[in-house]
């Protein structure tokens, strides 16, 4: 795990410096970059200036820390500062293009060295009830990428890790106030990996729903402004009513996944 050399925070979360770009993660869409931080750490840092730009930085930190907040295994979050310099030396000019549209604050999260990608395995039992908790959970959050192709999930000393949250809160860059979906019906969450797997979705929501709750505007308050566009107190509110309408209406979209597993 990193060091604690700098002690910085913005907005409650920690912030490091950007001192090395390592590698590119082609894995994922968004191009996110292993880099060096000035606190001994290595962080799988998401970039600001990606397609989907600070949208999905701000999906990553709602989610992220929200699961926390309820016990779920996430990796830890940090501020990551990014200097336009630190691309100067990457011989890949997508890499550089990015680096460049990418200055000041992007999102980095706890590198797990050592972690395999997760595979359901025929020889040992899920715990079924963490499987509800995630499913309902991505349900929740409306993160339509956990899916057997592409789980986002990793198994580090011996437990399972959630990552890569950017697709949550999809429908944030509709022409619509996020909230006004909030009882769309996502059927594609019927894909998700471990839904097969999961024991009750009702009994995840009793067990889940008064932790959400209690984090939501802890997590909102952790988002930086600069993130959210021209009015951020209007956005975090957006947010805020999409999350509580989900919780009060979990029947409906926990009615859709058991439909998709019968």
């Amino acid at each position: 795990m990193p060091g604690t050399a700098t002690q910085k925070s913005v907005g409650g979360l920690r912030s490091v410096e950007a001192i090395r770009y390592v590698t590119a993660l082609r894995e994922g869409g968004s191009l996110p970059g292993l880099v060096e931080g000035d606190d001994d750490g290595t962080w799988v840092v998401k970039f600001h200036g990606a397609g989907q730009g600070p949208g999905a930085l701000v999906a990553e930190v709602l989610a992220g820390e929200i699961g926390r907040r309820i016990g779920l295994p996430v990796p830890e979050l940090v501020l990551v500062e990014v200097a336009p310099e630190l691309g100067h030396a990457e011989p890949d000019p997508e890499i550089q293009e990015l680096i460049a549209a990418s200055p000041g604050l992007n999102l980095g999260m706890d590198f797990l060295p050592g972690s395999l990608p997760f595979a359901l395995s025929p020889e040992e039992e899920f715990d079924r009830e963490l499987a509800a908790d995630i499913v309902f959970f991505d349900a929740l959050i409306t993160n339509i990428d956990r899916t057997p192709r592409n789980p986002n999930l990793l198994t580090w000393h011996g437990r399972t890790w959630l990552i890569d949250h950017g697709a949550a809160f999809y429908r944030q860059h509709g022409a619509s106030p996020l909230a006004d979906t909030a009882t769309t019906p996502t059927l594609v969450l019927r894909d998700h990996v471990l839904l097969p797997v999961a024991g009750s979705l009702a009994e995840a929501g009793e067990r889940l729903t008064i932790g959400v709750g209690e984090a939501i505007d802890p997590a909102l308050a952790l988002v930086p402004d600069e993130w959210l566009g021209e009015d951020p107190a209007e956005r975090r509110e957006d947010f805020r009513l999409f999350l509580e309408r989900r919780l009060a209406g979990q029947a409906g979209f926990i009615a859709e996944l058991e439909a998709g597993d019968e």
